[in-house]
């Protein structure tokens, strides 16, 4: 480390231990990453990042792509069950590899830097900040929306107001990890509480005998002719919805007994989201005809238009409050990504440093914030998301394909869960299977995220592979580092190894 940064660094945790001598011990002086991660709080992350603006829109590109009624409504349990055998996976890694960092973190132990440095680049500087905007633009966009009943809200008042609601979430985030999570527990309830209100009412009009697009002979009736490309691309719908599923191994050091907690959390949320949107989608049909659905770019508003008369004003709260709990979601979760990736030295170290006091990465907020609203800004936000959402399942089929691999090179590796070897291969079936139909029927898409990807390899290279750059580079980066401290009130954290031993303690490689 610089000596200015060493310096900064010795000054903050000088200041730190003469405001707690008095009444400080050992272990609280430690400044790392705060396990205030509970199980509820464990669902309500899982949950809340799952359920976000995709329930209330995605349906109309299931139906779309699968032509039936009824085989849409097969999408989505299948679609559940697919995430189900990935999360199965993903909870055995995340408790034999029990860092905070997801997909980057497992691949990057598994295959070495460059793969998860792609891995981590394609994330970082276009999915998550892109996921981001797009669901800031339609939480704005429904908040505005009964202000302007008559047109079009202004884009440039949905552009600002989705920057402050990043802006404040971010503000949140830095201040404390007990705040975010508790926004996240709270809006979590009150999204499963919208889709509950969707699906009593679905199932009181089922009751009143509407359910004419339910009936086997008019549900399977195809709209057009079925082909396994267009079954494949309904999947890929349905999988937006469904993404966010991995999301609570990127906080895994944050977890209160995360060998606990973090599958338990994986077998309680799954299920009851895949129940959830299933019913969910029953309902809309018991009130909407297939044209009606495929003519409306807000589904769960439409819904409510036709059968919450005057309450119908509910929808559209709904679908914002929901989305505003994604936003959170996805910024406390994003940010631990990039915390992750520059404690492995693969993005600058200044994003590896945590507040003295409030324990949470800051600089890592900022640069995810910073990045949203330059997307933001951009503006092409669904070009991208279409660019990049063959990256997001590629990692998936790539970490999953790790745990093999880590099962053949070392057998002997503490594995306090230890999945059959049926669930990650059924997994890649079924992936590789979509990812192929998705790339013959969409080349353009899947290649241009492709190369986004592959953007990252010289990046790698240049900034992480060579060791032997000009001096004034390094001076260059010493000196923001030392300013982001002081600016930040940031120090590196102090590894917490209790949860880690068992990787390598009875590892024989």
């Amino acid at each position: 480390m610089a000596e200015r940064t060493r310096v900064c660094t010795e000054e903050m945790e000088e200041k730190t231990r003469r405001r707690k001598e008095d009444n400080s011990s050992d272990n609280s002086d430690k400044v790392t990453l705060k396990k205030e991660i509970g199980l509820l709080s464990a669902c309500a992350i899982i949950i809340g990042n799952i359920i976000g603006s995709g329930i209330f829109i995605s349906p109309k590109g299931v139906l779309e792509h699968a032509g039936s009624v009824g085989l849409s409504l097969i999408v989505w349990v299948c679609g559940g069950g697919i995430c189900a055998l990935g999360s199965l996976c993903y909870a055995e890694l995340g408790v034999t590899i029990p860092k905070s960092g997801g997909d980057y973190s497992y691949v990057t132990e598994i295959f070495g830097g460059l793969v998860g440095f792609l891995l981590l680049w394609s994330a970082v500087l276009i999915m998550y900040p892109t996921t981001l905007a797009v669901i800031a633009l339609t939480f704005s966009n429904y908040v505005l929306q009964p202000a302007f009943q008559n047109c079009v809200p202004p884009f440039i008042a949905i552009k600002l107001l989705a920057a402050i609601c990043v802006l404040f979430l971010t503000w949140v985030n830095c201040s404390s990890v007990r705040w975010a999570t508790r926004i996240q527990d709270i809006f979590t309830v009150g999204k499963l509480l919208a889709l509950a209100l969707i699906i009593v009412v679905g199932l009181v009009q089922i009751f009143r005998g509407h359910y004419d697009a339910l009936v086997p002979s008019v549900a399977f009736e195809f709209q057009q002719d079925a082909s396994v490309g267009q079954i494949a691309l309904a999947f890929l719908q349905a999988s937006f919805a469904y993404s966010g599923w991995n999301f609570l191994n990127y906080v895994t050091e944050e977890v209160v007994e995360p060998r606990k907690n973090l599958p338990r959390a994986i077998y309680i949320s799954i299920p009851l989201v895949t129940l959830v949107y299933t019913m969910t989608n029953i309902a809309y049909f018991s009130s909407m005809t297939p044209e009606e659905l495929l003519a409306s770019n807000a589904v769960a508003v439409t819904f409510g238009e036709k059968l919450l008369g005057w309450f119908s004003w509910v929808m559209p709260i709904s679908v914002a409050l929901s989305t505003f709990g994604g936003i959170n979601g996805y910024l406390f979760t994003s940010s631990r990504l990039c915390f992750s990736g520059a404690r492995e030295g693969h993005l600058p170290y200044l994003l590896a440093m945590i507040h003295l006091k409030n324990c949470t990465p800051i600089p890592a907020l900022l640069v995810c914030c910073i990045a949203t609203i330059v997307i933001l800004c951009i503006g092409e936000t669904h070009n991208l998301i279409n660019y990049v959402s063959f990256i997001n399942y590629l990692s998936y089929g790539v970490t999953i394909a790790g745990l093999l691999y880590l099962r053949k090179t070392r057998p002997n590796l503490a594995r306090p869960i230890k999945v059959s070897l049926l669930v990650p291969i059924s997994y890649l079936i079924f992936w590789a299977v979509l990812l192929g139909f998705s790339l013959y029927s969409e080349p353009v898409v899947c290649g241009l995220g492709m190369v986004i990807m592959l953007t990252g390899v010289p990046v790698y290279f240049v900034g992480v592979q060579w060791k032997e750059k000009p001096k004034w580079i390094y001076r260059f980066i010493e000196r923001v580092t030392y300013v982001g401290q002081k600016l930040c009130y940031v120090v590196f954290p102090q590894n917490d190894s209790s949860e880690t031993e068992p990787l390598t303690a009875k590892a024989t490689n």
